[in-house]
């Protein structure tokens, strides 16, 4: 019978040493729940902290970047560059693979170091989308790296919260109903000891007294 249902349970020696073994095994989860909340915890710290750094490494370059890119649209114009935007190929190289935090998967990513070229001629372009590219092209892994930490702080947050779920139920429902459940089974089995207690000595004192009465 389960404790949680709200009904008593079975007082019986079977179903005590029942309920203290589970509400043991209660106990030994409800450690070691704890100690993921603490690591989780320790782990949002670091991913804060790190999606923190990305981000403030991602604002100079950014914004350099734009400022180049709107004065290359007044030098060069709109249609010049979107030209240049839909005949330059793709040149980034980004590696997805998987990471455990905790026995949480997270996707990485990994973008390729190498050195690229600029992909269209000087002729009709200025200096300024050559600085917007450059300044894109090195923002890029600190996106990355940003994007990265926040998918984690994500995936870890809601373990933390089923963590702490777990953690709630456990230690404000299951753990005291089995304590109750303990507590009335053996109250009930020492009301029961009291009595036969009571009742073999008045049945002693019955055996006594016809032993005394035949004699």
């Amino acid at each position: 019978m389960s404790v949680a249902s709200g009904r008593r349970p079975l007082p019986t020696k079977i179903e005590l040493i029942r309920i203290k073994k589970s509400l043991q095994v209660a106990k030994s989860v409800h450690k070691i729940l704890e100690d993921k909340r603490d690591v989780l915890l320790r782990r949002l710290d670091d991913l804060i902290e790190d999606a923190t750094s990305a981000r403030d490494k991602m604002w100079e370059p950014l914004s350099e970047a734009y400022r180049a890119l709107f004065n290359a649209y007044l030098k060069v114009g709109s249609s010049n560059l979107e030209s240049i935007s839909m005949t330059t190929p793709s040149q980034v190289d980004v590696t997805a693979n998987v990471r455990q935090i905790v026995d949480i998967q997270v996707p990485t990513l990994q973008i390729s170091e190498k050195e690229l070229e600029l992909t269209y001629g000087f002729a009709d372009t200025s200096a300024s989308l050559d600085t917007a590219t450059q300044m894109m092209r090195r923002v890029l892994p600190n996106i990355c790296r940003a994007a990265e930490a926040e998918n984690a702080i994500f995936r870890l947050a809601k373990e933390l919260e089923k963590t702490q779920r777990l953690i709630n139920a456990l230690e404000y429902i299951i753990i005291p109903d089995y304590k109750d459940s303990i507590k009335f089974i053996t109250s009930t089995l020492e009301e029961r000891e009291r009595e036969d207690f009571v009742k073999l000595k008045h049945v002693k004192a019955a055996i006594e007294k016809r032993k005394e009465s035949g004699a």
